[in-house]
């Protein structure tokens, strides 16, 4: 349970005028503003509306207007020239202009002159459960928001849940109160599936016991447990090599990159030779990262929360080496060795890897708001890749 301390309710956010900045942002305000209104739009959470997406060259599908499929799948809106920007509320694999880009850098630069003290560094890493417990515990009416794009994302997870498919285990990663659980759970026909749900807070966890929905269940396909995906011991009733498919959304960027091997050696050794691993996480550039003002950074793309919880942005090659079994610092190849001195070369295959760039819009008050999210599946090899613990 969350302390006393922990449980206090974060203070209410007074609303600004949008022309009007924090101190820590009052040097920006040549970037960060406009002096004439735009007719297409104003700033969104300090990013200049004069700042454009790049459109691309205007189709046959200027004759549908809502560029709509039958059935609709994500993926499929461009912003082509002529398009009304706030025409729909998301657009597909959007790139920025270099003015976003040059912007992106000048907020970095400020963020970086202005990190977080090393006494905080110290405070926000020595026990980063405690600050989820409090984060789950000032928000648990927020929660159990449907994932609905998850079967569209990863197809695999309609197939393990279809009622002939026979015995599959999977295992969520930083499962949270169970907004990625209970959906598989619900959308189940599959008698087999085991789903093991685990997080590093023990609050999480306790949110998911506590639904009526865990505790009704007739056949306990669904386990939740609390586990640090970057400690030193496995799940709780989760064997090694008896994991088919591992969900990862929005949680590798919780770990400090020097977890980054401990975490990526503990799932390689959970799951079956063939078995994938399912990712989806921020990518550079990400609003919530270029909003971030002063005594937030922590270290290159690596930050902390108003409420203390900590995230990383990457970058796609950087997640290339890191599941790739190789260093993002040097490129040389990264070796563990287990309790018993064998050393084992933990790198995936790389199934498939790509940035996710769309531009969410609200229309009402037209605003543009750029997001980048990287995705990918990422295979344990079929074959043996353990050697000697001597080998450099």
């Amino acid at each position: 349970m969350a302390s006393e301390e922990e449980s206090v309710s974060l203070p209410t956010r007074q609303r600004r005028n949008k022309q009007q900045l924090t101190k820590g942002m009052e040097h920006m305000r040549g970037y960060v503003t406009i002096d004439t209104p735009q007719a297409a739009g104003e700033d969104a959470y300090g990013v200049p509306a004069t700042y454009e997406p790049i459109r691309k060259a205007a189709t046959d599908s200027q004759d549908n207007p809502q560029k709509r499929s039958d059935p609709f799948q994500f993926g499929t809106r461009y912003l082509e020239e002529g398009d009304d920007i706030f025409a729909h509320n998301a657009w597909d694999h959007v790139e920025v202009d270099p003015q976003y880009s040059e912007f992106i850098e000048q907020q970095t630069i400020f963020q970086r002159e202005n990190q977080v003290s090393d006494f905080d560094k110290k405070r926000f890493s020595d026990k980063p459960e405690k600050w989820w417990d409090r984060f789950y515990g000032n928000n648990q009416a927020n929660f159990f928001k449907d994932r609905k794009w998850l079967v569209q994302e990863f197809p695999i997870l309609g197939e393990v849940t279809r009622d002939d498919y026979g015995p599959v285990k999977v295992l969520e990663v930083g499962a949270g109160a169970g907004n990625t659980a209970f959906p598989i759970l619900a959308m189940n026909q599959n008698p087999h599936l085991k789903l093991h749900a685990c997080d590093y807070s023990k609050k999480a966890i306790d949110i998911i016991r506590e639904q009526p929905t865990y505790q009704n269940q007739t056949s306990s396909t669904l386990q939740a447990d609390v586990w640090d995906v970057a400690g030193s011991e496995l799940p709780p009733g989760v064997e090694a090599g008896s994991v088919d498919v591992v969900l990862m959304i929005f949680i590798f960027s919780a770990l400090s990159p020097d977890q980054w091997p401990t975490a990526v050696s503990n799932l390689f050794k959970l799951l079956k030779p063939g078995g994938e691993i399912l990712f989806r996480d921020y990518g550079r550039g990400d609003l919530a990262q270029v909003r971030f003002k002063k005594g937030r950074y922590l270290d290159e793309n690596f930050y902390v929360r108003g409420d203390g919880t900590r995230v990383y942005f990457f970058e796609e090659d950087e997640l290339r080496d890191i599941w790739g079994g190789r260093s993002p610092s040097d490129g040389t190849v990264v070796v563990t060795e287990d309790e018993h001195g064998t050393a084992s070369h933990d790198s995936f295959d790389i199934v498939n890897l790509a940035v996710d760039r769309r531009m969410l819009v609200n229309r009402q008050r037209k605003l543009k708001m750029y997001r980048c999210w990287m995705q990918g599946r990422f295979r344990k090899p079929q074959t043996d890749r353990t050697q000697p613990a001597q080998v450099p």
